[in-house]
């Protein structure tokens, strides 16, 4: 009987110091999965920040890119305006020239 009551003594003994340790090990876990989750969402939070950037970033060479095209086609147009005048004024000379001649031999 004696040795059926130190068991039992070394089994009130030992189990809270087992639940403790239990206890103890789930609370430890318990804190790196907190922690692992805490990354994480930083993580996340940094993954879409950089997704926000790029996105702004992307908006604002499109935008630029619409003015270059724009000055890019006024000035083709503006060019254009030119020559077609400079034809014009070629024409002109011509009919002039001719028209000279043309009452030179009158």
């Amino acid at each position: 009987m004696k040795t059926k009551l130190k068991y039992t003594l070394l089994a009130l003994v030992a189990a809270p110091a087992i639940l403790i340790l239990i206890v103890g090990c789930n609370e430890k876990k318990a804190a790196i999965d907190d922690k692992k989750e805490a990354a994480e969402n930083e993580i996340d939070d940094l993954k879409d920040e950089v997704d926000s950037s790029a996105k702004e970033a992307t908006e604002r060479i499109d935008r630029n890119a619409e003015v270059d095209k724009a000055s890019i086609e006024a000035d083709k147009i503006s060019r254009q305006a030119q020559l077609d005048a400079e034809m014009k004024k070629v024409d002109a000379e011509a009919e002039a020239d001719k028209a000279k001649i043309d009452t030179e031999e009158e």
